[in-house]
């Protein structure tokens, strides 16, 4: 199955937590894409936080749902990520973005991400590597949430410019192991 997962880090060497998270997630997704990394203002948080490096990878994985959830927060846990509140600080943030076609809402996982399709930072590095991903709730290609939301000139960025940080704009899985 095809997913597309959102990255993020505001808390310690943020590029380092990403090139872990990617490095990992080339363990159990085939045909692994990344994004540019980008740096983003921080949106829908709690108190004063730092900027965030954000990043998307899709890939493919026989993993069910559940089961791949349970792989991203394990990978989270290895760089020491902990929920003291919601929307804390993060050395390292892993979203399951859309799983294929399925709508999924079960306790503790709901797919397509719920506030996915109002976000810049996670609309801009998945369209970079994804741009024809289909959400299966709206129909509409991650390409064109991200244009409508641009237009719209709302979309999470908190008014920041969204910086790009790193090389390439994709690198494929072999590069990671």
């Amino acid at each position: 199955m095809r997913v597309a997962i959102a990255v993020g880090s505001n808390v310690g060497d943020r590029r380092a937590h990403l090139d872990f998270a990617m490095a990992r997630l080339a363990g159990f997704l085939d045909d692994l894409r990344i994004s540019t990394y980008l740096e983003t203002a921080p949106v829908e948080v709690s108190g004063e936080q730092p900027d965030f490096l954000n990043a998307a990878a899709t890939g493919t994985t026989a993993l069910p749902p559940g089961e791949l959830l349970a792989a991203l927060l394990a990978v989270e846990g290895e760089r020491g990520r902990d929920r003291p509140f919601r929307h804390a600080p993060r050395t390292l943030d892993l979203d399951l973005v859309l799983f294929g076609d399925r709508i999924i809402d079960e306790p503790g996982l709901i797919v397509p991400h719920p506030r996915f399709r109002e976000r810049v930072f996670v609309l801009q590095p998945l369209a970079e590597i994804a741009p024809d991903f289909v959400d299966p709730v709206t129909g509409q290609t991650v390409g064109e949430l991200l244009r409508v939301l641009v237009e719209a000139g709302t979309g999470g960025a908190g008014g920041a410019k969204v910086h790009r940080h790193g090389r390439s704009s994709s690198r494929r899985h072999e590069e990671h192991k």
